[in-house]
């Protein structure tokens, strides 16, 4: 494994400084790194993390930390993506199978996210997008990929699409797990949306949606960790009685200077739903690249995306549906997500063998 030199790590935090000496929060850059390798210490498969130099993309010296999972295979790679709030530690579930020991995995924080930069995103939704978008085209330029697999889960989910219509010679295969971003505002489905989601998006009419954590300070994890036990829970299989560390996680992601949380905001209107929803632009993408969606059976997303974007596009479209899942999909059923993912990668091999 790849170490980063506190020089380095100092450069892509300068901007959180405030933080670092405010009394009253307990975020560490060190704490993140500390609860990172905690939970990355689960993967059993040869992996390195290092950040990945992009220049000038939204400020002058953007950096995106990366997971690399078997680099040295020669499989079509997959590239991970993931959600709000979170970070590249949270599919320590997931990459061993998925790579399977014969396939590249790479899993990167967004920038403004996790252990990334936390540059000053435009407060223009497209320019936003776009930045995104070339933020990952450098990435992918710098790692020297040609074509992967894309997954992304929920904000991820809706990069990754965005991605894949500016970029279609680089994507064999479009996996969108719960994704967000997708249908047009619907306000009957408010009913539907679970409390903690909905005090989430109330946030964001005039606020950042986790100021909270970072308001409390160091009673910040203490927060994460009981009204979001439920995530701690997807996690027992794997860390036992260790779920906490996954409660620390979230938190020292969540407690750096929120520029992603900031842009995420920003691409938002009303009750949570995007401004410029993917489903009015998802027949723009090349016919040629399969997509699938992978949803959880109890999820709060609305799952008939799916269905209409399968009706709208020439693309072939395959629609998976996970039992006794909800959003978090991916950790709900690691292993039934896992197995369907791998099945999926070795699908579109073998027809590009072909």
């Amino acid at each position: 494994m790849t170490q980063v030199n506190d020089l380095e790590a100092s450069s892509v935090y300068r901007g959180c400084l405030f933080w670092s000496w405010f009394s009253w929060s307990s975020m560490s850059w060190k704490f993140l790194q500390e609860a990172e390798r905690k939970l990355l210490s689960y993967v059993q498969s040869p992996y390195r993390t290092r950040y990945v130099n992009l220049g000038p993309v939204v400020e002058q010296e953007d950096k995106i930390w990366t997971l690399e999972v078997n680099n040295e295979k020669h499989e079509t790679p997959i590239v991970l993506l993931h959600g709000f709030g979170a970070g590249i530690g949270l599919w320590c579930m997931n990459v061993d199978k998925i790579s399977n020991n014969r396939r590249p995995v790479y899993a990167m924080d967004l920038l403004g996210f996790g252990r990334s930069s936390r540059p000053k995103f435009s407060t223009d939704p497209e320019q936003i997008e776009q930045q995104y978008v070339n933020a990952i085209e450098k990435w992918r330029s710098e790692i020297k990929l040609d074509k992967f697999i894309l997954l992304g889960h929920s904000f991820g989910g809706y990069l990754a699409t965005a991605y894949s219509i500016h970029h279609p010679e680089r994507v064999h295969h479009l996996i969108l797990a719960d994704p967000w971003g997708f249908p047009e505002e619907n306000k009957n489905i408010k009913s539907k949306i679970p409390w903690w989601a909905k005090g989430i998006f109330y946030a964001l009419k005039s606020l950042n949606p986790l100021w909270p954590v970072r308001f409390v300070g160091p009673y910040g994890q203490w927060l994460v960790t009981n009204l979001r036990s439920d995530i701690l829970k997807k996690y027992e299989p794997v860390l036992g009685e260790q779920t906490t560390v996954v409660g620390e996680y979230i938190f020292q992601c969540n407690s750096q200077r929120a520029t992603g949380e900031s842009a995420f905001t920003t691409l938002v209107t009303g009750f949570g739903w995007a401004k410029n929803p993917m489903i009015n632009r998802i027949h723009h993408l090349d016919k040629r690249i399969p997509i699938t969606f992978i949803y959880g059976q109890n999820t709060w997303m609305d799952k008939s995306i799916g269905e209409m974007v399968k009706k709208d596009v020439q693309n072939c479209v395959q629609i998976k549906i996970i039992p006794n899942a909800g959003h978090h999909v991916f950790a709900d059923q690691h292993e039934e997500f896992n197995n369907l993912v791998d099945r999926i990668c070795q699908e579109k091999v073998i027809e590009t063998e072909e």
